[in-house]
């Protein structure tokens, strides 16, 4: 009697030959048809993300790109020009006083409004976290304006500085102070939109530090009073620390927000350019759509694009250095 079958049996060589001896015959086999699927998953991934792709290339990457070579040409809004000019564009803003001018005020409105949208939103959000009467309606009304567009925010707030007729003035009557031109004032016009620009942005710094509290563990509250701490020692022992992560988050989004200034102050001052108010987007504008200096434009708006990023990357920098503090 043959021992062959047997033997194959015995080692398991038997079926496996039987395996690659049909997968020979009929040229298939089970790694191949794995491929064909993966290649199949991989053009139904990419089917998915093309509408992305197209978007993202066509509405972000080219602009960046068409952008960074306009600002090295003299093209014009009118179709003239668009010749390579080199730097030329680049030293020119650079040694522009105007454009100066206007980061400066743009510097100090982020600076004017980050600090009043941090405090404030977080007094708010701990006010209503903490269970006042009628929450609803504080949500409500503390985020409505921020669903507003800047077109009616602005108009509100023309008719509130009006010096004859407007509610600033007559709240300021109240205290015997005389009425001020708030919009018209070169020293008052940028205090006016800061005071505008809170009022409209604040629901949503509001939304996120409520987010944020509501997260804080209970229990921890429960221990501290237990242990006697009132509500001012669990306020700068329990919900400062637990919430400042959000804080740099806000303050982050809120740095990036300021530094867009343009749509408020353009329409609060009716287009009129003003040297303690016109921000470095409202001189782009100027310079690209008044001007009709398209090259010049790009320029100045690569120059603002690095000083983002060198706030972005210094914010960072200082953040994660504090985490290792810790």
């Amino acid at each position: 009697m043959s021992t062959a079958p047997q033997t194959a049996r015995a080692t398991g060589t038997g079926p496996a030959t039987g395996a690659t001896t049909r997968s020979i015959v009929t040229g298939s086999s089970q790694p191949g048809r794995r491929s064909s699927g993966g290649r199949r998953e991989q053009l139904v991934t990419w089917a998915f993300l093309a509408p992305f792709m197209i978007a993202f290339i066509l509405f972000l990457v080219w602009p960046i790109i068409h952008g960074i070579y306009l600002s090295f040409t003299d093209q014009s809004l009118t179709g003239t020009g668009g010749g390579f000019v080199g730097i030329a564009n680049y030293a020119e803003a650079l040694s522009d006083p105007t454009m100066w001018r206007s980061m400066g005020n743009t510097l100090w409105f982020t600076v004017l409004s980050t600090v009043p949208l941090v405090l404030i939103a977080l007094l708010m959000a701990v006010l209503v976290d903490r269970g006042i009467p009628g929450q609803w309606l504080w949500r409500l009304s503390f985020f409505m304006p921020f669903l507003l567009a800047s077109t009616v925010i602005s108009q509100i707030w023309v008719w509130i500085f009006n010096p004859q007729i407007g509610a600033a003035n007559a709240i300021l009557a109240n205290f015997g102070i005389e009425p001020i031109a708030w919009l018209q004032n070169a020293d008052t016009n940028m205090y006016a939109i800061v005071i505008a620009t809170v009022w409209w942005t604040i629901g949503f710094n509001f939304l996120l530090y409520l987010a944020a509290l509501q997260n804080i563990p209970a229990q921890q509250y429960e221990a501290a009073s237990l242990d006697g701490a009132g509500p001012w020692r669990q306020l700068w022992s329990i919900t400062i620390p637990q919430l400042g992560p959000a804080t740099v988050l806000i303050v982050m989004l809120q740095v990036l927000a300021s530094l867009k200034l343009f749509d408020q102050a353009y329409q609060m001052l009716g287009g009129v350019s003003s040297d303690t108010t016109r921000s470095i987007v409202q001189y782009m504008y100027e310079a690209g759509f008044v001007g009709y200096r398209f090259g010049f434009s790009a320029a100045i708006s690569y120059i603002f694009f690095a000083l983002i990023v060198i706030i972005g990357v210094a914010q960072a920098t200082v953040v994660s250095r504090r985490r290792n503090l810790r």
